[in-house]
């Protein structure tokens, strides 16, 4: 069975729900028009959505027509927030909102899973097992994820399928691969205390600012002679806050900031380094400093098996040459906090269109997709679902 047909005949459904959530964006645990709109959707399909009492966020069941005792049960993914950015498209289905804009493609993501949905609720009686479909909040808070599996979302669930829009991919073109495909996101805080003084007598002080100056090129020290340099390592700080006044001898500072690694050997060994380094450089400037540390998604790890099914799957639906290669990236996601519990594979949708003045990447405040591509993501969250349970029968 393919459902390349039925996703093409949802395809102005497809384009507009897409446009739709496009223009009514929510930022990361704030997703409660979201959440509702995509119920009324599923309640269309005659799907039964099922809301968390205290959380944003969405999941139904479709119940197969074919399953007997011990079929598996495959969940499909898509996330549902937007960024803090401001919209600079000029697209007629723009932003409503201020400030906030769908840049990752998780408008496209919604709108892929609803087709999907509604595709395999027309097949639920051909269904070899059961599917379960999640309309996830915060991801882009790093650990949005985290709430569904503590609250049971993966009970009696075997595997696990989701798919990115990916601006630096072309289209129409699918990336699946095995192994490593995202890194880890761990982030943390430096507090820097010094002394005050005014600024024309430093002697008199402790200068926060100039020892943290002192941190910022230390840490990169960590990336450049501790770390294998065969591992990829990232150590990003990205916000410094600190000083009261021009001529004042700065007391205080804090930075905040996100290490990125493919490695769990090398994850394990960033938060002792960065601690070692933030403390003694401090004191060899003549502060203190103090360091917080937070572990949030792990690397995104496909499962070889499952990364084969769904290579199939796109395969029958597009043939041999919609597969491209897609080096792995230093960003994270935190569908990983899924893999963490079960098998799953992770998709990259192209959607740069050099034709079509498609070019911006993802987080950008011009991010715009191709969206003859959303079909294929539609039609491939269905293929994979059906073509993984046939494999369990």
């Amino acid at each position: 069975m393919l459902f390349r047909e039925d996703s093409e005949k949802l395809k102005d459904y497809i384009i507009e729900q897409r446009r739709y959530f496009h223009r009514h964006p929510e930022l990361s645990f704030e997703e409660t028009e979201t959440t509702a709109a995509i119920g009324r959707q599923l309640e269309t399909m005659d799907l039964t959505p099922h809301y968390f009492r205290d959380y944003p966020g969405v999941w139904a069941e479709i119940q197969g027509g074919c399953a007997v005792a011990g079929s598996h049960t495959v969940a499909l993914r898509a996330d549902i927030d937007a960024l803090p950015v401001d919209e600079k498209t000029g697209l007629s289905f723009a932003s409503e909102k201020q400030g906030v804009m769908h840049a990752c493609g998780h408008d496209n993501h919604i709108a892929m899973l609803l087709g999907a949905a509604r595709i395999l609720k027309n097949h639920q009686s051909e269904l070899p097992g059961n599917v379960k479909i999640l309309f996830q909040a915060a991801e882009e808070s790093c650990h949005g994820a985290e709430y569904y599996v503590n609250h049971g979302f993966l009970d009696g669930v075997d595997a696990i399928y989701s798919s990115h829009i990916w601006g630096d991919l072309d289209a129409p073109f699918i990336n699946l691969e095995p192994g490593v495909r995202m890194a880890s996101c761990d982030n943390f805080t430096i507090h820097v205390t010094g002394c005050s003084a005014h600024g024309s007598a430093p002697h008199q002080g402790a200068d926060a600012i100039v020892a943290a100056a002192s941190i910022i090129t230390q840490v990169q020290i960590i990336v450049s002679r501790k770390n294998d340099p065969k591992t990829p390592l990232v150590i990003t700080i990205g916000e410094i806050q600190g000083g009261q006044r021009f001529n004042i001898i700065a007391n205080e500072v804090v930075m905040r900031g996100t290490v990125r690694t493919h490695s769990e050997d090398a994850r394990n060994r960033v938060e002792g380094w960065l601690r070692e380094t933030v403390e003694a450089t401090a004191k060899a400037n003549g502060t203190a400093a103090t360091l917080e540390y937070s572990y949030y998604p792990a690397p995104l790890v496909n499962d070889e098996r499952l990364t084969d099914i769904a290579r199939r799957s796109a395969i029958s639906l597009y043939g041999e040459g919609v597969l491209a290669p897609l080096e792995k990236t230093m960003g994270s996601e935190d569908f990983s906090y899924y893999l963490d519990k079960i098998p799953g594979v992770f998709a990259f949708i192209g959607t740069r269109n050099p034709g079509k003045g498609l070019l911006s990447k993802n987080h950008n405040d011009h991010f715009d997709v191709d969206e003859s591509v959303l079909t294929r993501g539609t039609a491939l969250y269905a293929q994979f679902a059906y073509d993984y349970l046939k494999a369990y029968t």
